[in-house]
This record gives structure tokens, sequence and C-alpha cells, in this order.
């Protein structure tokens, strides 16, 4: 039976089959999205390795240091470092017998980055503010010199903050560690000057036609509008002081104000039996990376909105 194909009215011309089924990816897409998931699992693997690894024993994790799965389960080396295994409990595990005061070290880590993340955004704002809204003489080149400030490795002024630090009795206190971040830093002022700048002006202006200050128009409509890059900031600036170690391990070498940064390597150097113990160095690692794990999954979807941040849409 022959199909006699179907004309649109008036025109002569045949109708197309209407598509049923839904069209093939191409071979880029397939190549995009393969080395995609490759990447994703290259960047993933170490830290899938280091759960492997806080999940083993150490004597066990030599013999079978090819295995993808963990060497001889168990959760010893979460016990070693919460503090719930004993020093015996630990030897015959494979550890080094090494204690480590992770509530501690967390409690002063989660103080330090706290601190240093409200001061630094709250002074940087202020700072961005004055650079992007306020008319003053000389203005920008001062921004300028200010901003060549991030030409300046943090490794050279460590010395001259130490002695600083030291002279005025800090060694060993909180304040001591937290006082060089807690004010504004070139890369806070510069990221919050340039949404200032994208604010509409006019907004600014009708609030002081009804007889809004500088500080008042601040607090009242510049912060409130440049919420997303400001929580962006708060993100960056606590992930950036969490991972701090070379300023607290110079001044915070008491127990009391010790960094988790700082006790991890304290803890790795603790080798009574020759060598480091790494299940529990890895499980220490995750422990101490859980908090920013959770902050970013939490809040990272601000990073990406901030960047689209223009002002007033």
């Amino acid at each position: 039976m022959l199909t006699i194909p179907e004309t649109a009215a008036g025109t002569g011309r045949t109708l197309a089959p209407a598509s049923t089924g839904r069209r093939l990816p191409s071979w880029r897409r397939l190549l995009a999205w393969s080395v995609l998931v490759l990447l994703i699992l290259v960047t993933l693997f170490p830290f899938y390795w280091m759960i492997r690894t806080s999940l083993s024993t150490n004597r066990a994790l030599a013999p079978q240091a090819g295995s993808l799965l963990p060497a001889d389960f168990t959760w010893g080396a979460y016990e070693r470092v919460l503090g719930l295994a004993s020093a015996e409990e630990s030897l015959a595990e494979g550890g080094s017998g090494a204690s480590l005061n992770f509530w501690t070290y967390l409690r002063n880590s989660v103080i330090v980055a706290t601190t240093i993340t409200v001061g630094q955004v709250f002074f940087s704002a202020m700072a961005a503010y004055a650079f992007a809204r306020l008319r003053w003489r000389g203005r920008d080149k001062v921004f300028l010199l200010f901003l060549t400030a991030l030409l300046v490795p943090p490794l050279f002024t460590a010395l001259p903050n130490f002695v600083l630090i030291k002279n005025l009795g800090l060694l060993g206190t909180y304040t001591g560690i937290v006082l060089p971040y807690f004010f504004m830093t070139p890369f806070a002022v510069f990221f919050l000057r340039q949404f200032f700048l994208g604010i509409n002006r006019e907004i600014e202006e009708a609030a002081r036609v009804d007889g809004a200050g500088h500080f008042r128009i601040f607090f009242r409509i510049i912060l409130p509008m440049s919420s997303a890059p400001v929580a962006t900031l708060c993100l960056l600036t606590y992930i950036t002081a969490w991972n701090e170690y070379l300023w607290p391990l110079l001044v915070g070498q008491e127990d009391d104000v010790r960094v988790l940064t700082v006790a991890l390597g304290v803890f790795r150097s603790q080798t009574p039996q020759g060598s480091p113990d790494w299940a529990g160095l890895m499980a220490a690692t995750l422990l101490a990376a859980l908090p920013i794990i959770i902050l970013f999954l939490t809040f990272g979807r601000r990073i990406v909105n901030s960047i689209q941040f223009s002002g007033i849409k």
C-alpha cells in the first residue's frame, strides 16, 4: 500500500513527518561531558583517598597500599582524634599514641576565623565606600598605592609583624594572632569597591536630600544592597583565615590558642614509633576541613550570584 505524502493546503509543499525520537547528542557534547567527568574524578580522588586512609589501620596501610578500599576497616583513627581512645588502644592499631585536643583546637580556629572575618569585612567595606562614593583630593592615587600592597608577599611582612607583636606582649594570645588580619586588606577593598561603584547614585542622592549622612547611607543603603558581595567576601575571608598556618605557628604556640592547622602539624611530628599516624592525621584533616566544606556548600551559590551583581536590577 502506497503512502501519499501530505501537502500544505494551497501551497503544494510536502509536509515533513514529525520527529518521534530525541536527538542524539553530538560527539562534541559527549567528549565535553567525558572530560568534565574525568576532571571531577581527578579532583575528588584525593578526598576519597583521605577518607579511605582515615578508615584504615596504620599496620595494614603498607601491605594494602594499592587497595582502593579501607585497609582493615576501623573507626579507631576518629576515636583517637576525638579523644575517645586510650594510648594503649592507639598503639594497638599502629597509632603513635599521641593525643590531639581536637575540640579545643576547633574552638580556637572558630574564634580566630570569626574574629578576623568580622573585622576585616567591616573595615574593608568602610574603606571601599570611601574610595568608591566619597570625593577627596588624591583619592585615586591613594587607592592605586593601596593596591600595590597586593604585590608584597605576606612572608615579607611576617618578621616585622612578629617583632611588633612581641614588643606589644601579645605572643600566645588571640589578639596577637588576629591583629595583623583584623583590618582592611587590599583584595577585600578592591572587591567591594567594584560593587559599590555599580550602585545607582540617584538613590544615594535621594537619601542625602532626606537628610541622611554618610554613615546612615552606608549602613542603611549601601550594605543592604551589597549583601551578595559582602557574603561572598565573608566566605572567602573565613576560608582564608581558617587555613592560615604560618602566622598562627609563629605567634600561637601555646596550647590554649593553638589553631587546628598548627595542631595537625604538631600531631604529625609526634612519632614515638618512628612513623606518623597517617590514619589519625587523615581523620583529623577531614574533621578540620568538614566545617569549611559545609559552609561552602551552604553559601557557595552566593559566589556565583555575586559575579553577576551590578547594583540595581
